[in-house]
């Protein structure tokens, strides 16, 4: 689940907003419809595994830093790829 202090973070951020609806749809994980309840939430396994590779831990709690980060970055890389 994303974290609150996560969410506000990007709330505040409208330029990132279509970035989160991309973002959304590209990591759900596949079929997420038809598993209760239908949300399209990542994979718990390749979850775990981004981070454990971005802080060591995968139970590590996300930084909202870290999600408006990657979200801008995505976002970037997005654009570059025109």
């Amino acid at each position: 689940m994303i974290p609150r202090h996560a969410t506000a973070a990007v709330l505040v951020r409208p330029a990132l907003w279509w970035t989160v609806v991309i973002q959304v749809a590209v990591l759900a994980r596949p079929g997420w419809w038809k598993r209760w309840p239908p949300i399209p939430l990542p994979d718990p396994g390749y979850l775990r595994f981004r981070l454990e590779t971005a802080y060591g831990d995968p139970e590590a709690k996300i930084e909202a830093d870290d999600v408006v980060e990657y979200l801008a970055w995505c976002r970037e890389a997005r654009v570059a790829a025109r």
